[in-house]
């Protein structure tokens, strides 16, 4: 068996109303599904989506004729590709799911077998204000969620902790909290600073007595020291390194206990061969192992059988902001969204590879480039 070709295509969906994302000073009004598809000689396909893999055009050579089974030899060059060009992780997921689809099981199953299931917390994207923040709280609780993650990044920190101190009183201790602080880093036209440490410890304490469950990114991505510094300071957990582009980073920031819960991404960082890895240094270090799946239901596809595979996960990140990004937005393309069960789970299940289904249709007409 051989790779006969790599095949990658962009698809557009028009968001009206846009999106009004968090940590972006833009309205989307478009989402694009960044496609990569390996064939085989035997006909089968391995499907992967993420970054736009910017420069990999023209390295196809590098696998095209490869045994598609050797994952540790195309990991290696995804690596090199990487560093010189693009994030190419995209790639190592599809190669994962025809992998599957080759031995005829889950990727779940070959990374471990530690489950097939994966609890969701529901990840809101936008700066709702308090009401309708506890109205999606309380929505979210009826739907079997165990937890929700509040964004940050009104003019105030303090305006964004008294939201959170609302949706506090309104459910109890009945759902867990997250917070994304959105520091570490900024969209390439946002020129806002970070905050100092001496400002996320204030910020760390008021959480702190609001039982937060994680506080997200409090500090740039480079600041290391701080960032074990205020774990160390107070008892929230400090999660992070959701973008971090190289696994040398990951490693150092395990190393170094910079943070309590690990959060990087397979379609950006490391892909599935990379962070199986990192997965069991950070549980070997105590800390938690919960990728971030802000993107495609491709994505979140592949870290939940990442995260299943390895164990340990105690959330799973399922973005969710309705009305303006709900399953069917984030994973148009798809023959079904993903979704959760009555209990707040991703239910992996049987199906060879990661159980892709594409919309066929809707891909060819949503087609532009």
């Amino acid at each position: 068996m051989e790779i006969v070709r790599i095949v990658r295509s962009v698809h557009r969906l028009p968001l009206d109303p846009p999106f009004l994302a968090s940590w972006d000073t833009r309205p989307r009004r478009h989402f694009d599904l960044q496609l990569v598809r390996v064939e085989t000689d035997e006909g089968l396909v391995g499907i992967g989506a993420g970054d736009a893999m910017p420069g990999f055009a023209g390295h196809e050579e590098l696998f095209v004729g490869q045994d598609p089974r050797e994952l540790d030899r195309h990991f290696r060059v995804i690596e090199n590709l990487s560093f010189h060009y693009g994030r190419c992780w995209p790639l190592d997921v599809a190669l994962w799911d025809l992998f599957g689809k080759i031995v005829e099981e889950p990727v779940w199953r070959l990374l471990g077998a530690a489950t097939d299931r994966v609890r969701l917390y529901a990840s809101s994207g936008s700066l709702r204000d308090a009401g309708e923040l506890v109205d999606l709280a309380q929505a979210v609780r009826e739907e079997g969620f165990g937890a929700l993650k509040i964004r940050f990044q009104r003019p105030s920190w303090r305006q964004d902790v008294a939201v959170v101190e609302r949706v506090r009183d309104a459910v109890g201790e009945d759902l867990a909290l997250m917070v994304d602080c959105n520091q570490a880093w900024r969209m390439p036209w946002d020129t806002a600073q970070p905050w100092t440490y001496k400002d996320a410890l204030l910020v760390a304490e008021e959480l702190e007595d609001l039982e937060v469950y994680w506080m997200e990114e409090p500090l740039h991505r480079g600041d290391y020291a701080g960032m074990a510094r205020l774990r160390e300071a107070v008892d929230v957990r400090i999660a992070g390194g959701e973008l971090t582009r190289e696994l040398h980073e990951l490693r150092e920031l395990v190393a170094r206990r910079c943070l309590d819960v690990l959060q990087t991404d397979a379609v950006c960082t490391g892909g599935i061969s990379g962070l199986r890895r990192i997965a069991q240094m950070a549980q070997d270090a105590g800390l938690e192992f919960t990728p971030h799946t802000w993107g495609h239901g491709i994505g979140l596809l592949a870290n939940a059988h990442l995260a299943a595979g390895v164990g340990g996960c105690r959330y799973l990140e399922y973005p969710f902001d309705p009305p303006t990004w709900t399953p069917e937005r984030r994973d148009f393309g798809l023959l079904e969204p993903v979704t959760a069960d009555e209990d707040g789970m991703l239910v992996l299940g049987e199906a060879p590879g990661l159980g892709i289904e594409l919309d066929e249709d809707l891909l060819a007409d949503t087609r532009i480039g």
